[in-house]
């Protein structure tokens, strides 16, 4: 048996059974329900005969159901505080570098005010049940929140959620490992790494131990030792509740931690479609035009494989590029040794304060560094759009790329 999932929301299929008066009880719209009424969010605000009034949309009826209720009947603080807070927000923005003054006795509202009030309501929404969603599909028990005080941009619309590697076809991220570490308590002798020829990566207190340019060898699902062994560090997830939100200064969206994070601790995996190169470089043209950066190849031992993160990854999709960066590249290898098809994952190179945005510099996934002397004796088709670089760092290069 298959299934195609719905693309509608639940409100939207219940504003449908509600239109057509149908009752259907996997959606929540029963005999009892059918004529239920919840406020979803206000759309606008007059004052009649000294009353003031709001116009509401009820969750899960059309707009055309929208009505206007004296302030008295609405038992919804929150919303309330959101509509007139979106309303100063609208009103305090700055006109020709003069702020216009917040009235907040006016009788009725300019229809371009209600029209950003409606606006931002619906991304409220939408923001919220993109965390929601999230949330439901992330592995670990960190959280992450979304966060838009900049514009009114809403989820991404082509973005997909994922925990692990998704391999093109006739790629696998997987070689079949079968035998693991007999230790007790690693780290010992003939632990995981010292098979590999290198030293464990961390140490007594789970932080990063080795040089940049090192792999970090885990022990694996065939391994003897358990969950709490120091040497499952990666494939445990992110340990840090994270932030996605959107930038003020041009770069969209960004990730910021919110908590305190200490040198030399893994944040977060990077993680997309594992393609071949020559499909990455046919990606790159595309998205270079579009001023997109999300190709990291896969380099450790080889330029076969890159990993691209466009449309399906994690949360490490939204960090943002610094040449000034407080997270550290590192290949790493758990239940496959192919030294092709590493683990990417993002280690702190200092302390990163609770409240700051988490970056790492592109420049660090291997790719060709397009400089004007690299990039003569390539052919016009290979020769790559150069982006312009916002990080603001003191050490800025001026591009990404």
């Amino acid at each position: 048996a298959w299934y195609v999932p719905c693309l509608a929301s639940l409100e939207t299929l219940q504003e449908l059974c509600r239109k057509e008066n149908l009752t259907c009880k996997s959606i929540g719209i029963t005999n009892r329900s059918l004529k239920s009424y919840e406020v979803e969010y206000l759309c606008d605000y007059k004052v009649e005969e000294g009353k003031a009034y709001y116009l509401v949309k009820w969750k899960g009826w059309p707009e055309s159901s929208n009505t206007w209720e004296p302030r008295k009947h609405l038992n919804c603080p929150l919303l309330v505080q959101n509509f007139l807070r979106d309303k100063n927000e609208y009103l305090s923005r700055g006109r020709e570098g003069k702020a216009m003054k917040v009235r907040n006795h006016v009788k009725t509202l300019k229809p371009a005010i209600a029209d950003y009030i409606v606006k931002k309501a619906k991304q409220r929404i939408a923001l919220q049940r993109w965390k929601e969603e999230l949330n439901r599909k992330k592995n670990h028990r960190a959280m992450i929140l979304v966060e838009n005080t900049v514009d009114l941009e809403g989820p991404p619309l082509d973005f997909y959620y994922i925990n692990e590697y998704k391999p093109a076809p006739g790629i696998n991220v997987l070689n079949g490992i079968t035998t693991g570490c007999e230790c007790a308590d690693c780290p010992a002798e003939k632990c995981c790494p010292k098979e590999a020829g290198f030293i464990l990566a961390y140490n007594k207190r789970k932080k990063l131990k080795i040089q940049p340019g090192l792999p970090i060898y885990e022990c694996n699902s065939y391994c003897r030792c358990g969950p709490d062994c120091p040497n499952r560090i990666v494939q445990k997830g992110t340990p840090y509740s994270l932030c996605i939100f959107r930038t003020n200064n041009g770069r969209g969206w960004g990730v910021k931690t919110l908590q305190k994070i200490k040198t030399n601790s893994f944040v977060m995996e990077y993680v997309g479609e594992v393609i071949t190169s020559e499909e990455a470089e046919r990606r790159g043209q595309l998205y270079d035009n579009q001023g997109n950066t999300y190709l990291f190849d896969l380099d450790y031992d080889s330029d076969e494989f890159t990993v691209d993160a466009a449309r399906y990854g994690n949360v490490s999709h939204f960090v943002n590029h610094s040449c000034d960066p407080n997270l550290q590249v590192f290949n790493v290898f758990i239940d496959n040794l192919d030294l092709r098809l590493p683990r990417i994952a993002l280690f702190s190179t200092r302390t990163i304060k609770a409240g700051e945005e988490l970056t790492f510099d592109y420049q660090m996934k291997g790719s060709i560094d397009l400089t004007s002397d690299s990039a003569e004796g390539l052919s016009p088709s290979k020769k790559r759009i150069r982006t312009v670089c916002k990080c603001g760092a003191m050490c800025c290069r001026g591009y990404l790329n």
